[in-house]
């Protein structure tokens, strides 16, 4: 039995015997106490409030009563099961227990602003059981590598690396992590890094709040891709209001005169989300240029880098920087699943000090045990299998997408040059994307609408995300056509 530890109110009003009534109430309703708990004994619990056993007997009996609580012979009291939410009344009395005081703190005036009134992606976290998951982001558990997985476990598992990494790390990160990323992933991206300008992140996500946190006042401007990643702007938001939004094109984001309003500037030059478009090298160097001139600080959002289809990849627009203006995130949850969340930056090393700093504020440093983890499985090479057998799959079923779309949204989508997984697909003129993905999911298909995708004023609502990490070919041949009809 779970020894639960109960206060009687310090200002309570009425008899004890009532008191430890709405007590229990107020457990049981606020669902603290579930539907079949044990309740603790009459003897413990006079024991815990120091009232008289006969006190709580009384309290039990008129709970009992009530309907909230059932006895069981020789064995005590438990939450009924049929407690659900509000409460559960005799039909034969008339006794109402008081509601369970309300909570009187005026919240909207104690924070100092609304996150959840941020647009993000909704995505049904229950999207495996449709039959057709156009979803971006979630991976394909027939591809996930189960026995390697496994492997890298037991190895963590064994006593030596649990002596490792089971000890307060404070701000350290795993020398072995940090020298495969150093080693072996930034190199691919010609990215020549000392491992004091690497840090280990809880995914991408927690780079880009340390980015967004160290880098921007309230007074500041960052620029950013229109459309583009909404948690990245939701980040930049928390703190600053001033976002200059700069277009797309075929060759990534278009650099202009806006470029001068920014000390900051976000940006996914690989595999544009969400595009797909890949910037061109000479915008690169163009987009450098800039930065020199104008002192900027450039974050690449080294976007699903990984995915390349064979054709020969651009250098990441951080191994072109000659002046230390470029902070790389990359991520490993896109590869290998995006519950792994862990990811990297890669900064001048007075940057990565100072974020390491805000890190061990924040939290610390990443699971230690899942460093070693994912430390053993990029060592093994069973990271670069995955990205092998993943690239082949998502290419094949790219070609397939291509040339369904073509046929169903004739001139509404290219290829993507780099690789990756999802298509931006443009509809016809006058199309809602919002009311076409309401009707797609009462067909069972489920795709990403592009408003959100737009800052908000400048929505395009003609244009939709199509995921294809996780869907099936057979069901990419039978899905897409049903879409197009509905369109």
């Amino acid at each position: 039995m779970i020894d639960y530890l109960f206060r009687l109110p310090e200002h309570a009003t009425g008899t004890l015997q009532s008191q430890i009534q709405e007590m229990m109430v107020d457990a049981i309703t606020r669902g603290h106490l579930a539907p079949g708990a044990t309740m603790p004994s009459g003897r413990k619990l006079a024991e815990q409030l120091k009232v008289a056993r006969n006190t709580v007997v009384l309290a039990y009996q008129q709970l009992l009563d009530e309907g909230f609580i059932v006895a069981r012979e020789r064995s005590g009291f438990y939450v009924s099961e049929d407690v659900r939410a509000g409460f559960v009344h005799s039909p034969d009395t008339d006794s109402n227990i008081p509601s369970p005081p309300a909570n009187k703190t005026d919240w909207a005036s104690k924070l100092s602003f609304f996150p959840d009134a941020f647009p993000y992606l909704h995505k049904p976290q229950d999207w495996q059981r449709y039959p057709y998951p156009f979803v971006y982001g979630q991976f394909d558990k027939k591809l996930f590598p189960i026995a390697d997985w496994r492997d890298c476990c037991r190895e963590a598992a064994g006593i030596a690396a649990i002596h490792n990494w089971a000890s307060d790390h404070v701000d350290r990160d795993s020398e072995l992590l940090v020298e495969q990323v150093h080693s072996k992933l930034l190199p691919r991206r010609g990215i020549w890094a000392g491992r004091d300008e690497i840090l280990i992140t809880v995914g991408a996500q927690n780079a880009l709040f340390l980015a967004a946190q160290l880098l921007l006042k309230s007074s500041d401007t960052i620029g950013m891709e229109n459309p583009g990643y909404v948690d990245a702007r939701n980040t930049f938001l928390t703190q600053t209001q001033r976002i200059e939004l700069l277009d797309i094109d075929e060759q990534g984001m278009v650099i202009d005169e806006r470029l001068a309003n920014c000390q900051c500037v976000y940006t996914t030059p690989s595999h544009q989300f969400p595009t797909t478009y890949t910037m061109s090298k000479p915008r690169r160097l163009e987009l450098l240029e800039q930065a020199n001139k104008h002192n900027i600080i450039i974050i690449e959002d080294d976007y699903e880098s990984e995915f390349n289809y064979g054709a020969e990849p651009i250098p990441a627009l951080k191994s072109l920087d000659t002046e230390g203006r470029v902070i790389y995130v990359g991520s490993l949850s896109k590869t290998l699943a995006p519950g792994i969340r862990l990811g990297y930056m890669v900064a001048p090393r007075e940057f990565i000090r100072q974020a390491k700093a805000l890190r061990r504020i924040m939290l610390r440093h990443p699971p230690s045990n899942n460093q070693f983890i994912i430390a053993q499985f990029l060592k093994r090479g069973y990271h670069d299998a995955l990205i092998r057998r993943t690239s082949h799959t998502l290419f094949h079923r790219s070609k397939i997408m291509k040339t369904l779309l073509d046929e169903h949204f004739p001139g509404g989508t290219q290829k993507p040059d780099f690789g990756g997984s999802s298509f931006w697909v443009r509809g016809p003129e006058g199309l809602d994307c919002r009311v076409l993905g309401e009707a797609a999911k009462q067909r069972g298909i489920l795709i990403e609408t592009g408003d959100t995708f737009f800052f908000p004023g400048t929505e395009k609502l003609n244009y939709f995300r199509l995921g294809f990490s996780s869907i099936s070919i057979e069901q990419i041949k039978t899905g897409l056509p049903l879409l197009g009809e509905l369109v």
